[in-house]
Parts: structure tokens; sequence; C-alpha cells
């Protein structure tokens, strides 16, 4: 089971850390303090701009992984904790003009600690990374819309401001529901697989 799970993180028997999108996964994790920096002084705009560069760069390094055949683990990996980083950097700037922020915050620590242990324990009793299902990417896509709104629009109406965070909040229940129905249920099979070959 141990060499199993130190392989999970391999492609074709080999490590691939320095592709395209694993370097542009990085990339958005060094915006995150720039972003951070330009908001807390104001500069809406600026900040702006950062992250439509970083969901930017995440459209791109996606396409280029499937198109060009560099799909790797450890880019299933990379990219969706630079995601979380960027989401959860974002959002906590978000708190000082919107105390409605501290639901979506709150949850995704919990969405995303649960959702890693679960992870943890499908990659440790399969050996495999599994990459984001529509469900994430939807909970990704409306994170970024409303983020990018309050971004831009810091004197939203409270009824709208309201609206899209619990939209936000709907899908990252629906999202840690899904994951977590994912990922439990393949650890589970894989117990009831290894069961079955002792029995033979």
């Amino acid at each position: 089971m141990e060499g199993k799970f130190s392989d999970s993180f391999r492609d074709d028997g080999k490590i691939r850390v320095f592709t395209i999108p694993n370097i542009l996964s990085m990339f958005r994790i060094c915006l995150i303090p720039l972003f951070i920096w330009l908001y807390i002084n104001n500069n809406d705009r600026e900040a702006f701009v950062i992250l439509v560069i970083s969901g930017l760069t995440d459209v791109v390094d996606g396409f280029i992984a499937r198109r060009f055949g560099m799909i790797s683990a450890v880019g299933k990996a990379l990219d969706p904790i630079s995601d979380k980083l960027t989401q959860g950097a974002v959002l906590y700037c978000l708190l000082n003009r919107f105390e409605a922020m501290w639901v979506p915050f709150i949850l995704m620590i919990f969405k995303e600690l649960f959702s890693a242990f679960a992870a943890f324990l499908a990659i440790r009793k399969t050996g495999e990374v599994h990459g984001a299902d529509w469900h994430g990417k939807l909970t990704t896509i409306s994170l970024y819309g409303m983020m990018a709104m309050h971004i831009v629009w810091n004197n939203i109406p409270a009824v709208l401001s309201n609206i899209l965070v619990g939209i936000c909040v709907v899908f990252m229940l629906l999202s840690l529901v899904m994951y977590s129905i994912r990922n439990l249920g393949m650890a589970k099979n894989a117990d009831v697989i290894e069961k079955e070959k002792e029995v033979i």
C-alpha cells in the first residue's frame, strides 16, 4: 500500500513537475501576495486585474494540459491548491469590507480540510489522483465571479451582496457533498476489493 501511495504522484513511472501547466499554477500562487498588497492599499482596479490574470492562467493551464497531453498527477494536486489559496486570500481581504464573507471563508476552510482528508484516503487506497469534477469547477467560477463583483463594486447593495454570497455557499455545499461521496466511496470500494482478493 505504501508503494501504491508513493506512485500516486507518478506518471508513467516519472514525476513530472516542471510542465507548463504546473508552472502556471505556481505563477498563480506567486500572484497572491501582490493581490493582497494592492487590495489593502485600496488599489482595487489593479487588484481586480491581478485576479483576472489569475483566473485566465487557470483556464489556460487546463487547456494546455488537455490539448498537449501535459496532464500530470502533480498538476492535479497543484492546480486546486493554487485555486484554493487564491480564493482564501481574496475572501480574507474582502472580510475587511463585507461581513458576509465570513460565511464562505469559514465554509471554505472546513470544506477543504474535510475534502483533503477524504481525498487522502482515496489516494492512499487506490493510488490514483483525481482532478476536479463539474461541480468543483462550477463552484470555482461562482466564487471568482462573486469576488470580482465585490472588488470592482465596493459599495454593492447589501441585498445583492448577500444573494451572490448565498449562491456561492450553495455551490460550495454541493461540491463538498459530491466530492465526499466520490472520495469516500472510492476508498470504501478499494477496501472491499482488497478483502475479496484476500478471500480468493
